[in-house]
């Protein structure tokens, strides 16, 4: 389970943020842009530091002002997917899988093996050896997916992870996403403003405004909330 709670001064507000995410559990973060959103998701992998407030994922402690703890965000064992993917265009799809496990200094046979796995388990093996310059915004998708779940991580942080993806294949890419996440059986938050992405991805939704959680529960429970101005602009798109 991640538990967590950040504060941390922000250029418009302070963002103080508390919520928690089970053992296969997705966490669906809706808000307006400039909510707090993908900073709550940096504050958990470790790009920002809160200013104080305690992060702990199962048994471990990753932030802790009060204990003087900041685990380095290499050492969280955290996959991150960012909006852009944040891919080597100069690298192949197999090379951007193995990074970082390369990083990790993993033995070269072992680091083999789990990438061949892993591209296979994506449907990525056909294209192993290509340039992810030459890859469509679905196909990116996985191979990003895949780098970070060959790390074989304790927590998944997924931004907007559908926003790269053609517009005719994004039905048929959420649903193998939320079989993804499913299978990988990790705490997931995932940020999002799609109505669809919520409505297939989320077991809870958190609603965020101005760096502060006004809802959290159940999809039906939150996105039954039409007096809130977000949420009935939300539910119309």
């Amino acid at each position: 389970m991640l538990s967590l709670h950040a504060v941390r001064q922000l250029r418009d507000f302070a963002l103080d943020v508390t919520l928690s995410v089970g053992r296969g559990e997705t966490l669906v973060l809706i808000g307006e842009n400039g909510a707090g959103k993908s900073t709550v998701l940096n504050l958990i992998s470790g790009i920002l530091t809160p200013d104080r407030g305690e992060i702990t994922l199962g048994e471990r402690t990753l932030f802790s002002d009060e204990k003087g703890i900041d685990v380095p965000a290499e050492d969280r064992n955290i996959g991150h997917l960012f909006q852009s993917y944040a891919l080597f265009p100069h690298m192949t799809v197999a090379e951007n899988v193995a990074f970082g496990l390369r990083c990790r200094r993993v033995p070269k046979p072992e680091i083999a093996r789990s990438v061949t796995e892993q591209l296979a388990a994506m449907r990525l093996a056909d294209l192993a050896n290509v340039n992810v310059g030459r890859l469509s915004g679905g196909q990116r998708q996985r191979v990003a997916l895949a780098r970070a779940l060959v790390l074989e991580p304790e927590l998944l942080l997924l931004d907007e992870p559908l926003a790269a993806v053609d517009m005719r294949a994004k039905g048929a890419m959420r649903k193998e996403l939320r079989e993804q996440i499913r299978d990988a059986g990790i705490p997931c938050i995932v940020v999002t403003h799609t109505l669809r992405d919520v409505l297939e991805l989320a077991d809870r939704i958190c609603l965020l405004d101005e760096g502060r959680v006004a809802a959290d529960g159940a999809p039906e429970e939150v996105l039954g909330m039409r007096e809130n101005g977000f949420i009935a602009s939300f539910t119309e798109r």
